[in-house]
This record gives C-alpha cells, structure tokens and sequence, in this order.
C-alpha cells in the first residue's frame, strides 16, 4: 500500500506469545459461548483491556446487549466509514441510549490516509479493497492500539470465510473472541424477542448483512447473509478480520 500509512507488522515473539494465549484460552473456555464467554473475559481475563468492535448492523443488537448486561462502560468501537446509511447511525443513536452503553467510540478515515485515493469519494467503484483498507482497515488497527484483546459478532452461519470460524482465535497481534460463533440466525432471532431488542430500520426491507451503503443492496430470503455485500464482485470481507500476519506466516 503505497501513498499512505501501512499498518505495523507485529514483532515475531509477540505473535507466538499471543497465539499461546489464543491456545490456552481455547483449552480453558473453549466450550462456552454468548453471555458466558463473554462474561469471563470482560470481568476477569481481559478486564480494563478489551473492547467490542460493532457495526450497529442487523443482528448487532444482540451482542451489544450482552455486554451492556455484563459492564456498559466497556468500550465499543464503531467505524464510521463516511459511507454508512443514515439510518444505521439513527440506530447506534437509538441503540446506546436504550442499553446504557456509556463509551462508545465513533472512529473515522484520516484525512491524511484518504488524500490523493479518494477525491470524489468513488473509490468504491473503482478499487473496493483500498476503499475498506483506508476507511476501516486502518481507523480500526489505530483504535485498537490500547487493547490487546477484541470482540467480534461474526458467526459460522454467515457462511464464506466465516465457515471454519473459532469462538477465540489470535490475529494480528491480539486475541480475538467470537462468542456467537457457534449461534444460528434461529437462535439469533429468538434472542431479540427475549431481550425486547429493537431491529435495525433496514432489517425489514431485505437487508440481511449492513455495510456501506454504496456496497450493500436488499437480497431474497434464500439468499445468504452476506450476499448483499459487494454484489457482482469476488469479495466477501471488508478486510478488519482478515489475519494480516500470524505466529505461522513469519
């Protein structure tokens, strides 16, 4: 990536401590999930040092409860991408008030990053990759360089790169939880009617997965989560849970 700041490459003996960690962790918690993972890395294995990474989107909610029920002060970073439907931001809005949420960090591009790459804001159309890297890729590896650990709401079912998907795994330098790994939409909807949550205002209208709004369109029922991503291209990920380097690629 040249033109703008690359992200730093972990040292070596970093990326096999963490993996050692992500390992242990895995042997001590690895059947737990939800409330349950959630609650033990919040309280006691990673307290004061982990934050949840949200999108508000369609099914973020859920998780955005569990963690308000365990400690609303837990930080939660959400990436405001500048390309984000206006009614995705009235839902966070909506969503921090109703949970109590009380450090929520809304992060965005650098001015310095986007420079000369996107003058007219198109550079979704041209370069989808560079799009995602410059506005969320980098915002987010600068907002998590406090924590050492981090919270996802990606599941297995969502199918693609997801498929193989560990509820603690490391990546880049941190340990990252995934405690709806093992959940299904099913049980996904069950919990919004359990937990009184409020939907996402798109949710209604066929949006099954809620990005960018130039990069995201309504799909049929049968359709998968994220076939409303990037439509028509080869692309599935925006790249902020892709593992950049690991213990293994050294």
């Amino acid at each position: 990536m040249n033109g703008f700041a690359e992200l730093r490459r972990p040292e070596s003996a970093k990326l096999s401590a963490i993996a050692a960690r992500a390992e242990t962790l895995r042997e001590r918690y690895g059947e737990l999930d939800g409330e349950d993972l959630l609650r033990v890395m919040l309280e006691w294995q990673h307290k004061g040092r982990i934050a949840l990474v949200s999108s508000f989107g369609a099914e973020a909610a859920v998780l955005l409860d569990m963690v308000a029920r365990i400690d609303p002060a837990t930080p939660v970073i959400f990436i405001d991408s500048g390309k984000l439907f206006h009614e995705t931001l009235s839902y966070r809005d909506i969503l921090v008030q109703r949970l109590g949420l009380t450090d929520v960090r809304s992060i965005e591009p650098a001015l310095f990053d986007l420079g000369g790459h996107d003058p007219d804001g198109a550079l979704w159309q041209r370069n989808p990759n560079l799009c995602c890297y410059l506005r969320k890729v980098l915002p987010l590896e600068r907002a998590l360089s406090e924590f050492d650990a981090w919270i996802t709401g990606r599941k297995r079912d969502q199918g693609g790169e997801r498929g193989d998907l560990t509820t603690i795994e490391a990546a880049d330098g941190r340990i990252r939880f995934n405690p709806l790994a093992n959940w299904s939409t099913d049980k996904i909807n069950d919990s919004f009617k359990e937990r009184g949550l409020p939907r996402h205002p798109l949710s209604d209208e066929g949006y099954a997965s809620i990005g960018c709004a130039p990069c995201t369109v309504p799909v049929s029922g049968d359709a998968g989560a994220r076939d409303g991503r990037w439509q028509g291209r080869a692309k599935s990920e925006c790249g902020i849970h892709h593992a950049r380097w690991s213990s293994n690629s050294l």
